[in-house]
């Protein structure tokens, strides 16, 4: 298929080489896929070079772990990201399996992240960053990357060799990144519309950004409020926009009976209809009409059936 001649926007593209080491999948394999069924689309730079969007990414590993299952390229590469997602979940109760753990990742290096951070170094801290995620997918980049080094830094403070001020500026730099890296991703996704929120008396936001960025690479769209919403306005917003979800985060500083009542609290404000999932080391159990998500993971297999239209969540039982 001949590339489409235009000028792409930057940030938003990537090369053929920078595509294949994003999925695991090889160069001349994409090559094959595009000529025999017509995807991944490329676009031609005015330079001549040709580049591939962003959002081919996450398709295209749905497509690798397909395969991995028995399908065969036929059937997957040209189908529609729906029938991918059907094909997944009825070969996959077995262990929907993460396409990562079939492609090597780089040997972590939080030590060098953390001298950065103890520099104050975020030209080097942003760029190794980026370079990783190039490398990694978005749940691989998030638990390998971002999740260890804010750990790092909070256990080098409680050993008094970091101060507050190194834990706020990785809080600022890696916030800032977060979101450049979702709004390319946030532009092209088709999916179902998720409203992101923490409630009242959670400061922390991180942990949401996280959660935010994996569901815009699932295909989602995403509207991020921060953190400290009242109910109200989080329930009032999601039935305004017709949202299909909500999704809070809940630290381990606010776990307890506290953060368990404000969900069943929102749960109640909310129309059956939308979905509520709560993530964090906070987060109470799963109770009927609100879904408990464990890991980044569980939260991109959550993710893609939405966006794919498969159901998602419990509604609450009456009374509930």
């Amino acid at each position: 298929m001949p590339a489409r001649t235009r000028e792409p926007e930057d940030g938003a593209w990537l090369s053929i080489g920078a595509l294949s080491r994003a999925t695991g999948i090889a160069v001349e394999t994409l090559r094959t896929w595009e000529s025999r069924y017509g995807f991944p689309v490329p676009e031609r730079k005015a330079s001549g070079h040709r580049v591939y969007p962003v959002a081919a990414v996450g398709r295209l590993r749905r497509i690798a772990q397909a395969l991995s299952l028995g399908h065969r390229a036929g059937q997957v590469v040209g189908a529609s990201e729906e029938s991918v997602a059907r094909l997944l979940e009825s070969s996959a109760s077995a262990a929907a399996p993460s396409l990562a753990s079939a492609v090597p990742l780089p040997a972590e290096d939080i030590p060098g992240l953390l001298r950065h951070v103890k520099a104050f170094d975020g030209e080097r801290l942003t760029r190794q960053f980026l370079t990783d995620w190039a490398r990694m997918g978005p749940v691989e980049f998030l638990e390998a990357r971002i999740g260890p080094l804010i750990r790092a830094v909070g256990e080098a403070w409680e050993r008094h060799e970091l101060e507050i001020r190194h834990e706020h500026f990785l809080a600022e730099r890696v916030g800032d990144l977060l979101r450049s890296l979702r709004m390319p991703l946030e532009e092209r996704a088709t999916g179902s519309l998720v409203v992101f929120a923490t409630l009242p008396g959670e400061a922390h936001g991180l942990g949401l950004q996280m959660s935010a960025l994996v569901l815009a690479a699932a295909g989602c769209r995403t509207l991020y409020l921060g953190t400290e919403v009242p109910i109200a306005q989080v329930a009032s917003l999601a039935r305004d926009l017709a949202a299909r979800a909500v999704a809070v985060s809940v630290s381990s500083a606010t776990k307890g009976a506290a953060s368990a009542a404000a969900l069943r609290k929102l749960r109640e404000a909310l129309p059956r209809r939308v979905a509520l999932v709560a993530g964090g080391n906070g987060a109470p159990l799963s109770r009927p009409g609100t879904d408990t998500l464990h890991s980044l993971r569980d939260l991109d297999v959550w993710g893609r059936r939405l966006a794919s239209g498969l159901p998602v969540g419990t509604a609450p039982e009456p009374g509930a």
